[in-house]
């Protein structure tokens, strides 16, 4: 009897059994990926083995997440510094936690070994939403184990392993007798775990780094296919349980009423030859227009200078707008926005559960025409998820801190300073064969504001902590802009210049309303072109790619949310943001939405504080801008949740 209980189980303490059954889940997840690839292998080409192993590498990291998060109790339990954790009853309680909660997690990923088929997106919590009032889930439930009896067999063996696995070990009781000693050392135990466990379900440790989101998995993919066989539904359900689903509406019965209203299908002008010139598109960190002198020469009776001098002096030669705005007040609303003409409405599109839709964007769209595509972030790679977004993009090559290869130009804190990482940009473009479309996202006018020790006391403090830095990036442009003029490549290079979002640190009432703090710039400058002059036109960071791509003539349709405002701005035009309620603007005028229907209308040009709702006076124009937001909802709504932000065939 005894040499049976050793042959099948081995005595070990409470944190290696914590260890070996949590490897036991990981083991069992990636059993399920395994599966989930296997039947359904015809819709997941592979050039090649080596990428689909290292799409299940890649797994691994989704999985850790999914498993800290399903056995976040049971951890809890067994890490807690008390000795009735060796109790027989208190393991016998805390198995069956285990058992509950990893089973359920196998049986989710089981049911999307053919569930997937049918949505061609892991199962997210919005399902269980969408099924909530259906009266037939248990018809259809029974329907289901019938018609797919082996998902059953194949539930029923994995949790039979589990089990079986589980009780391979024995816990032994800690052979510290002291508790003057015990309760020291497992308190330290304890408080490692939690730093573990955090960093494990962040993905990292860095300052940098956000928490793993289900947009993160297009890192490592070719297609966005790809991304059902890096994820795994466990976490597509935990990431989207606070997440309310968008609806499907149908404002307009007509799709000819609807497009001739609103329609984010655009189409070439015939005739007009390509122009294959260089695109760079530079987004700066927190860079509000209030920041800018050239914007703002009324403020501070007509004395303020602003904190851009080079800038200031490039908009003399660029086309910029008066009316320009962001979409978010987030960095991971920008590149969706900037790059992709993807606003973020309610939430952020990249955490939204439309995360994983096939896009296009000027990368993508500018790839097939034989461009080099690269993004550049100074940050640690993988930080903020703007490398998985630049995959999903279409971007084919990604430069971080990593690339750059010199952590003593590290800010300690974001990422490589602003100017060495300018000029590194400069130098790998001054590499690429042409055309080639760049972008880079800079790092430095960020909390906790510093510069480089040796520009310390160069740049005027202000009356905000992230002046000092908004001139050292400043700086850092004009010096990139330095060099690349002496690149062969510059004068055929259009150059676009916006922000991510506004600063919070605001100086000045006007950039404090809901429509001032989304004020950022948008500026198009190409060397020695007639692209100049100042436009009053209504501009949105979502307008960037379709006015790029009108500016070269692109000769495809294409899909963008934004509009042309570079070559033929219309005056039908119009753009949406979201922060607490969303705001539609045209022309002048904005008009505010929460969930009971408008609730403003204000023309934010000649009223820049909101002082006077037009809402009850302005009743024509009040309904024509409802009409307008009612078209962008439908085309909104439903594109996203149909997966159609493509052109079929483009």
């Amino acid at each position: 009897m005894i040499n049976k209980r050793i042959s099948s189980t081995f005595d070990t303490n409470i944190n290696y059994a914590l260890l070996f059954r949590l490897l036991v889940a990981m083991f069992l997840m990636s059993v399920c990926r395994l599966l989930f690839y296997s039947f359904n292998t015809s819709l997941f080409p592979m050039e090649n083995s080596g990428h689909l192993f290292s799409l299940f590498v890649a797994g691994l990291k989704f999985d850790l997440v999914a498993v800290l998060y399903t056995n976040a109790v049971y951890i809890f339990a067994f890490l807690i510094p008390f000795r009735f954790r060796y109790s027989p009853k208190y393991q016998e309680v805390f198995k069956w936690v285990f058992y509950v909660t990893n089973g359920i997690a196998i049986i989710s990923n089981c049911i999307d070994i053919v569930y997937y088929r049918f949505t061609l997106r892991r199962t997210s919590w919005t399902v269980f939403r969408e099924f909530s009032n259906d009266k037939s889930n248990i018809q259809l439930g029974i329907q289901f184990l019938f018609d797919f009896w082996y998902i059953v067999v194949l539930v029923v063996l994995l949790i039979g392993l589990m089990l079986y696995l589980y009780n391979r070990v024995n816990i032994i009781a800690s052979s510290i007798k002291s508790n003057w000693v015990y309760y020291p050392v497992f308190t330290l135990v304890l408080l490692l775990g939690v730093t573990l466990f955090v960093g494990g379900v962040r993905g990292g440790f860095a300052h940098s780094t956000r928490p793993i989101t289900l947009s993160n998995a297009a890192e490592y993919t070719n297609t966005p296919a790809e991304i059902g066989i890096v994820l795994n539904t466990p976490l597509s359900i935990y990431k989207t349980l606070s997440k309310q689903p968008l609806k499907k509406v149908a404002y307009f019965n007509s799709l000819s009423q609807l497009e001739s209203l609103y329609n984010p299908v655009h189409h070439p002008v015939a005739g007009q030859p390509f122009k294959p010139y260089n695109v760079v598109v530079i987004i700066l960190e927190s860079f509000s227009k209030e920041f800018f002198g050239v914007f703002n020469k009324n403020l501070d009776n007509g004395t303020y200078k602003g904190y851009t001098p080079f800038l200031d002096s490039l908009v003399q030669n660029s086309r910029t707008y008066t009316n320009s705005f962001a979409t978010g007040r987030k960095s991971i609303d920008a590149m969706p926005s900037v790059l992709a003409s993807i606003p973020s409405v309610v939430e952020p599109f990249v955490l939204s559960n439309y995360s994983g839709n096939s896009i296009n964007s000027i990368a993508s769209l500018l790839s097939a025409k034989g461009y080099d595509c690269s993004f550049f972030h100074g940050a640690p790679n993988g930080s903020m998820g703007f490398q998985a977004f630049a995959k999903m993009a279409g971007f084919q090559h990604y430069y971080g801190k990593t690339e750059f290869n010199d952590d003593s130009q590290f800010d300690g804190m974001w990422g490589i300073w602003d100017e060495p990482f300018f000029q590194f940009f400069a130098r790998t473009l001054n590499e690429k064969k042409q055309p080639f479309m760049a972008s880079i996202f800079s790092v430095s006018s960020h909390h906790p504001f510093h510069v480089p020790q040796e520009y310390e006391g160069k740049f005027p403090k202000g009356t905000q902590p992230i002046h000092q830095c908004v001139g050292y990036t400043d700086m850092s442009l004009r010096k990139f802009f330095a060099s690349a003029s002496k690149m062969p490549w510059y004068k055929n290079t259009l150059f676009v210049i916006t922000a991510d979002h506004t600063s919070p640190q605001v100086s000045h009432d006007v950039y404090n309303t809901s429509t001032g703090a989304y004020e950022v710039p948008i500026i198009f400058y190409k060397p020695g072109s007639d692209l100049k002059g100042v436009d009053d036109h209504l501009i949105f960071q979502t307008d960037i790619m379709p006015s790029v791509l009108s500016y070269l003539n692109y000769d495809k349709p294409y899909f963008a949310f934004g509009s042309d405002q570079l070559v033929a701005p219309s005056d039908k035009h119009f753009g949406v943001n979201y922060n607490s309620m969303l705001q539609l603007f045209k022309g002048t005028y904005v008009m505010q939405y929460d969930i009971k229907g408008a609730v403003g209308l204000y023309n934010y040009r000649q009223d820049p504080l909101l002082h006077v709702n037009l809402l009850g006076k302005e009743l024509a124009l009040r309904d024509s801008m409802t009409t307008l937001v009612n078209a962008f909802s439908q085309q909104y709504n439903n594109r996203m949740i149909e997966n159609k932000l493509t052109v079929a065939g483009h």
